[in-house]
């Protein structure tokens, strides 16, 4: 791997153990991928959690970090060099206010406080959610960031036209101290250009819609980059965050084109840059049907004792339609209500009465992390419902739980009634 004279100053440890550490990471990571050399970036978002039995065994969050996030044997400083490029955290284990309702331990909680402060003191952008897009963090067009968290990677690629690939802990962590991540995947143009061409045949309305089409994409072309053709009406950030959410996890796609819509492509052909798709696809009646039996292929009872939204966490106008639709209505004595965002927009919807809602309604406003990730879920239920792709694709198999996939109205009928009424129109 060719390095400059930056890269090879911190290679030799001229700006400190942690970063030199960080550095040798991704030299043979780089190396690993084949990569000729890095490349600057001023945009990482990492996951830098310290759970309870690791701390037991190492007894510190230098010995942590050094240990899961920079492969290192030797204890370096993280927050003494602090990090390089605008960094910032995503989503946490629990929610620092409802951290009990989530069945997390007092020691579980000043342990995630520790955490926080540790990673503040480092440089670290506490934003702590799986949307930092909805709360500042907008990357531009041709911008190399270093991201985790796959719907993140999609939206900023695809929407966005950043160059990130999905990173892990460890990449993240080293760019995050070096400002530098290796230059190959999706940093590089031709890697970016479309390979399956999906034609549209049927109407994509409402936000379940475009999860059913996510969700068919990522199964038919697994971590290849489709090229969706024929959408008829302009989807919103919704639409399209649930989109890209939903091929990440039926698929592992990172990156998408909608020609005219998407950054990096005004047609087809400029999607697949000349070039023949791999495949020609069709996404018609019977592609969206089979999309939504496997979404709801764990779900057997009808009567709904959870209902989850904001997987990916939910934007102000998804609270404010949600809120509408539940505005002076009661939860199900028998069903829990639980809707996730950003913290920085609990604090709007606190402003607008939308929280005041939620909870006069029987439900609770959440943000810094979601069930999955934090691997919890309201004591004693069985069955779930939810408007997220993403969420009925994972929690069932985290949880051993039952999923219904509908859209948001669908969802707010069983929070209300604890039935589930839904089906696919």
């Amino acid at each position: 791997m060719r390095l400059t004279d930056d890269e090879k100053a911190m290679l030799d440890g001229k700006e400190g153990r942690a970063r030199q550490k960080a550095m040798d990471l991704l030299v043979r990571y780089g190396e690993a991928l084949g990569a000729e050399r890095l490349v600057d970036t001023n945009n990482v978002g990492g996951f830098m959690v310290a759970k309870k039995h690791h701390m037991d065994e190492l007894g510190s969050f230098d010995a942590l970090f050094s240990e899961f996030n920079l492969d290192s044997s030797e204890v370096v400083e993280f927050a003494k060099d602090k990090v390089k490029a605008f960094s910032c955290q995503f989503e946490t284990t629990m929610d620092p206010e409802f951290w009990e309702i989530q069945g997390k331990s007092q020691e579980d909680y000043e342990l995630m406080l520790a955490n926080e402060k540790y990673l503040a003191s480092g440089g670290v952008a506490l934003m702590c959610t799986c949307t930092p897009y909805l709360v500042g963090n907008v990357p531009i067009k041709g911008e190399h960031c270093a991201w985790m968290e796959s719907s993140a990677v999609v939206y900023i690629n695809s929407v966005l036209g950043a160059r990130t690939n999905a990173e892990g802990n460890s990449s993240s962590t080293a760019a995050m101290l070096t400002g530098k991540i290796p230059y190959w995947g999706f940093h590089i143009d031709e890697n970016r250009l479309g390979t399956h061409l999906i034609d549209v045949e049927c109407a994509v309305e409402n936000q379940m819609d475009w999860g059913l089409l996510g969700y068919y994409a990522g199964t038919m072309v697994k971590e290849r980059v489709p090229i969706i053709n024929g959408i008829k009406k302009l989807p919103n950030l919704i639409k399209l965050k649930q989109f890209g959410a939903a091929a990440a996890s039926s698929g592992g796609v990172e990156m998408y084109h909608i020609p005219g819509i998407t950054a990096e492509a005004r047609t087809v052909e400029e999607a697949l840059g000349n070039r023949q798709p791999v495949e020609r696809l069709r996404f018609g009646k019977e592609e969206r049907q089979m999309a939504y039996e496997a979404l709801n292929s764990t779900a057997k009872d009808t009567n709904v004792d959870f209902v989850m939204f904001g997987c990916p966490h939910a934007s102000i106008e998804e609270i404010w339609e949600i809120c509408k639709l539940l505005e002076g209505k009661r939860l199900h004595e028998n069903t829990v209500l639980w809707i996730f965002t950003p913290r920085g927009l609990r604090e709007i919807a606190d402003r607008n009465g939308f929280t005041k809602i939620i909870n006069d309604a029987g439900g609770v406003l959440m943000s810094d992390t979601c069930p999955a990730l934090g691997q919890f879920i309201p004591k004693g239920i069985k069955v779930m419902a939810t408007n997220s792709g993403k969420q009925a694709h994972y929690l069932p198999n985290i949880k051993g739980i039952q999923a219904w996939y509908g859209t948001t109205e669908e969802c707010i009928d069983a929070a209300v009634t604890g039935q589930w009424r839904g089906g696919l129109k």
